[in-house]
């Protein structure tokens, strides 16, 4: 992966690309598939009366967005067997994005309701078949066929989900491909009384990329500087942080250097998915060849444009297609 040692600890150097295997998909994201009910109005009280709905789920949003962007995607998720998990479904297919690798269950398919906002939304989470998820000798292939693995905290919150993602990181790792991890960590959606935020810390050094924002750091260690919260990660293992301000920009660290990136965000309508468009770009730039800096630049451009329009997923622009742009003065090639 273009990768080198230090003291043991795999490095990824900012100003290298990586170098990913060649498969026949590019990346596959193992989590939740469900509805997102966002309301028309602002409100912060959540006292609307009209919502309209989205296919929704961290991972079933960058499938999408990286499938727009030019990229063979794959989801693996659980729905259940109602009017909503069929709504989801056909949403994946009309996108095509094969939805061989998505379970059917008997519990009632998940659902978020979300406030629309202008900055840091407050969902309220209705949890039944986005963690049912097993692992299968379907997802061991999917996992066998991905150049990069990707999922977030809501499959390892609960059983059996969580299990079926420890077994797709060892395999992902034993079979060469780049880790993604989101640690998108919210207490509501862990079992109560247990502690997620324990879990989520012993995972990071068991990744290659994370992802948080402050907000997430906040919710694992407490309120505190991104400065210090970059350092926590590091020091749990963290191979490569992303570590996302909002409107103060990004913070990009593997350990031996840091860099800061202002933030290129002009309009804000919509907050919801703007971390997963972040991560379809970041992941775009890496499979087309550009630097950890330009991917994470493109992922930034990407992220900006989602959050000028309403919803989790947007249809980006023609030009955003892979083979057709330059970004970060690199020339974006197809693979």
């Amino acid at each position: 992966m273009n990768a080198t040692a230090s003291g043991g600890k795999r490095v990824f150097k900012l100003d290298h690309h990586i170098e990913l295997k060649e498969k026949p998909n590019d990346i596959l994201t193992v989590g939740e598939l469900l509805i997102d009910m966002i309301s028309e109005a602002y409100d912060d009280m959540v006292d609307c009366n009209t919502y309209n709905r989205f296919l929704g789920g961290s991972a079933a949003n960058l499938a999408l967005n990286t499938k727009k962007l030019g990229l063979r995607s794959l989801v693996a998720s659980a729905v259940g067997k109602d009017g909503f998990g069929a709504f989801l479904l056909r949403h994946l297919e009309r996108e095509g994005i094969p939805t061989d690798h998505i379970q059917l269950t008997d519990e009632a398919t998940s659902m978020v309701v979300i406030t629309k906002s202008r900055s840091t939304p407050h969902p309220i989470f209705y949890r039944g078949a986005d963690f049912r998820l097993n692992f299968t000798p379907d997802l061991a292939e999917a996992v066998k066929q991905s150049r990069i693995v990707h999922f977030s905290c809501w499959p390892i919150s609960r059983e059996p989900a969580r299990s079926a993602v420890e077994q797709v990181m060892d395999l992902a790792k034993s079979e060469g491909a780049l880790v993604g991890f989101d640690p998108n960590y919210h207490p509501a959606i862990w079992s109560k009384g247990e502690d997620g935020a324990a879990y989520v810390k012993s995972i990071v050094g068991r990744v290659d990329v994370i992802k948080p924002s402050k907000d997430d750091a906040d919710r694992l260690f407490g309120t505190d500087s991104p400065e210090n919260h970059l350092a926590r990660f590091l020091d749990l293992g963290a191979k490569l942080v992303i570590f996302t301000m909002g409107a103060d920009g990004i913070l990009v660290s593997n350990g031996a250097e840091t860099l800061r990136l202002d933030s290129i965000a002009t309009e804000v309508v919509d907050v919801t998915g703007a971390g997963d468009a972040f991560w379809a770009g970041f992941y775009a730039g890496l499979v087309r060849g550009l630097s950890l800096v330009g991917s994470v630049e493109f992922g930034m451009e990407v992220s900006a444009y989602k959050l000028r329009h309403l919803g989790p997923v947007s249809r980006f622009p023609k030009e955003y297609r892979l083979a057709e742009i330059s970004y970060g003065g690199e020339r974006l090639h197809e693979s």
